[in-house]
């Protein structure tokens, strides 16, 4: 299933104006046949030609809408923090300091550490201490079939693990291949190396695919082993919820694994409107089908998964955070050849679950322990308000008209809400 988009920002010579959309997939693409037994991501990619623009510290998204014609409210680091009330220090030193975030990814990136070293100098961010493990072995790059969509994965996972707790050690833990059972046992490497306290999981598959109602196959038992392996070393797991919607294209309500596990804290999205200047609600469900924002330049990108799980108890999202390509986040590719290098706008729930895994990670360092599965404190925390409500807009697609509208309190598209960072390490404390 499709686990994120990105649309790409070209620096351009100053004063000049152009657009070119190149390989521009269809509405819901996430919406075509798949076939079990393999997680994957698959982007959708709009090349953009912009004015000439200071990707950096003080750019904000109402500038961004300024300086692309209003097609799209870009976030920074700085505007991430802010929106959230994400701390860039816990007692004197960089949030993080002390932590490991565990980031799962297959076939990896060939420019990975030299990509988040330009996104870390871009945004004044500290040096990052990013290890890249193979357990499996190293996959060879050669950048086809679905090697490219990983490697623009594993950017945006590990550069805005790194903008939320620009502290933390990060260790990329890498698949040798996109299959279930390569990616499950990473997780069993990461459940039995117990390499950090939380982890990101930013890719799926849909629950029809590899589960009937009443039984799971090999591939999803040998996940919810390690699941509850990490969970009982108070592991905190994260993944994405998705991003075609409530139903996956299936014609009915159909959510992904792993978010749909229970032993998983499963991250959903929004469009986050804080900063833009716009006239809007703090967030909203992203769900483009249902409300296309701005001048929808780029189509209906996708929606927020979040439905009933055919195989568990769940029903959706547990909590949720920016994902819409229209309020997308700016990331560095540096692998892309030539003047396709450069910051990328990324959106889609696979930009959530590694920034929740961080912000815990911030949270950890802050009450001086482990907090284990986010999702039990989740109701609580909505409760006492430090989780912001979001109750407009829905994850209706084109091929399932149900979906699920946001409502106050828990809805399935967007859980029990999105951080205030402050808070949640108040509370905690």
């Amino acid at each position: 299933m499709k686990h994120r988009s990105l649309v790409t920002l070209t620096l351009a010579a100053a004063g000049a104006t152009a657009l070119a959309v190149s390989g521009t997939a269809p509405a819901l693409a996430a919406s075509s046949p798949q076939t079990g037994g393999v997680y994957s991501v698959h982007p959708i990619v709009v090349k953009a030609g912009l004015p000439e623009v200071a990707v950096g510290p003080t750019l904000t998204p109402e500038q961004c809408l300024a300086q692309n014609n209003g097609r799209d409210a870009c976030q920074t680091p700085q505007s991430i923090r802010a929106a959230y009330d994400i701390p860039a220090t816990i007692d004197g030193v960089p949030a993080g300091t002390g932590q490991t975030i565990v980031i799962i990814d297959a076939f990896g990136s060939p420019t990975v550490q030299s990509d988040l070293a330009t996104f870390s100098q871009a945004f004044g961010l500290p040096a990052a201490d990013l290890s890249v493990i193979y357990p499996g072995g190293k996959p060879t790059w050669t950048g086809k079939g679905t090697q490219l969509d990983w490697a623009q994965e594993t950017s945006l996972d590990v550069q805005w693990a790194h903008a939320v707790a620009p502290g933390a050690k990060i260790d990329l833990v890498v698949a040798a291949n996109d299959h279930g059972a390569t990616i499950d046992n990473a997780e069993q490497y990461v459940a039995d190396q117990k390499l950090g306290n939380v982890l990101s999981m930013s890719y799926g598959e849909a629950d029809n695919l590899i589960s009937s109602p009443t039984a799971n196959n090999g591939q999803t038992s040998q996940a919810r082993k390690a699941f509850a392996q990490a969970a009982a070393e108070g592991i905190s797991l994260f993944a994405s919820s998705g991003d075609a919607g409530s139903d996956n294209g299936a014609g009915f309500a159909n959510y992904s694994y792993p978010a749909s596990d229970p032993n998983v804290t499963s991250v959903g999205g929004t469009d986050l409107w804080v900063g833009s200047g716009l006239d809007q609600p703090r967030e909203t469900v992203w769900g483009d089908y249902a409300t296309c924002p701005l001048t929808c330049a780029f189509g209906v990108t996708g929606e927020t998964g979040g439905a009933q799980s055919l195989f568990d108890t769940k029903a959706g999202s547990d909590v949720s955070y920016n994902a819409g390509v229209y309020t997308g986040v700016l990331t560095y590719l540096g692998f892309m050849g030539g003047a396709n290098n450069g910051f990328y706008y990324f959106g889609g729930t696979s930009a959530g679950s590694p920034q929740w895994a961080a912000l815990t990670a911030d949270t950890i360092q802050a009450v001086g322990h482990p907090v284990g599965k986010v999702a039990s404190y989740a109701a609580g925390w909505a409760a006492s308000r430090v989780l912001h409500d979001v109750t407009v807009g829905s994850n209706t697609t084109a091929t399932f008209g149900g979906g699920y509208s946001a409502t106050a309190g828990w809805d399935q598209p967007t859980g029990w809400g999105t951080p205030d960072v402050g808070r949640i390490i108040a509370a905690l404390q």
